[in-house]
């Protein structure tokens, strides 16, 4: 048995979608905090347990007879820590043989804030004596794509990566890649830098948009300070303003570049580019 954790969520339904294709439903468990939102996956033929990360008490009954997990990072910034820290254990005490974490690419070294906790989950894993195997995640592209109906508004897109080339995949791209691990053997102790094989700007970005669109869009280079403050006044809650703000300087200095094609390995094709996602995101207006 496979379990999901935040199966409700958008790349837990794409893990899903992916290991249906070799496993039947019977064999999968969507663990989520909510089970009534998740009609969808009992329909699917999934057992669909409770799983909240902030309710010990719920996961050993998720965990039960599980062989694998997939720990899907919490979005809740601030708390991640004690939330996996709090499923690490569950299912350490269910005995599940291995658990693989969606960490963030290069945690050890990235200049993200956001590092910090998949750098303590990655810490409390390894206290832990849980054989698991870390899928450090690079950036979805869908992060800059929710940008675009903005950028074509205003004729600007607006950042604060600078010059930084920016290593990401669609989303499932990187549900393709975890499915791929949990289906595979021998992959406890491993780790995966995942990243997209075709790097870009934002100012590439921007001028794809621009080709694709037929309309004028350029990138404006912001202060973290300014694009933040620009971000908030966007409607964007303070907190993740300051996030996406950081994790743009972040990208300035490395943080979300790698060229070792992992992903693109372990998915058997190659990643979906940039200009792909642009296009489905312009046909989604």
């Amino acid at each position: 048995m496979i379990a999901i954790t935040g199966a409700n969520g958008q790349l837990g339904h794409l893990v899903i979608n992916e290991l249906l294709k070799a496993r039947p439903a019977s064999e999968l468990i969507a663990a989520v905090r909510t089970p009534e939102k998740a009609a969808d996956l009992a329909a699917m033929g999934l057992a669909v347990r409770q799983a909240d990360y902030n309710r010990p008490e719920t996961l050993g009954s998720a965990f039960a007879g599980v062989e694998k997990v997939l720990l899907i990072s919490s979005s809740e910034v601030g708390q991640r820590a004690p939330q996996h820290a709090n499923v690490i254990a569950a299912a350490k005490k269910a005995g599940v043989s291995l658990l693989a974490y969606t960490s963030i690419l290069h945690a050890d070294a990235s200049p993200l804030d956001l590092a910090a906790e998949h750098q303590a989950t990655e810490a409390a894993l390894a206290q832990s004596g849980l054989p698991h195997v870390l899928l450090r995640n690079g950036w979805y592209t869908e992060n800059y794509a929710a940008s675009i109906p903005a950028a074509l508004q205003y004729g600007v897109l607006m950042g604060a990566a600078g010059l930084g080339r920016i290593a990401s995949a669609a989303r499932a791209d990187y549900a393709a890649a975890a499915a791929a691990v949990l289906l595979a053997a021998d992959q406890a102790g491993k780790v995966h830098e995942l990243a997209g094989d075709d790097p870009y700007t934002l100012s590439e970005f921007a001028a794809e948009l621009a080709r694709q669109s037929g309309k004028k869009v350029a990138y404006q280079n912001m202060a973290q300070e300014d694009f933040a403050a620009m971000l908030l006044g966007a409607g964007l809650p303070e907190g993740l303003a300051k996030m996406l703000a950081q994790s743009d300087v972040g990208a300035s200095q490395g943080g979300l570049f790698d060229d070792g094609k992992t992903l693109s390995k372990l998915i058997g094709r190659p990643a979906t580019t940039m200009p792909e996602v642009v296009r489905r995101a312009l046909a989604s207006l």
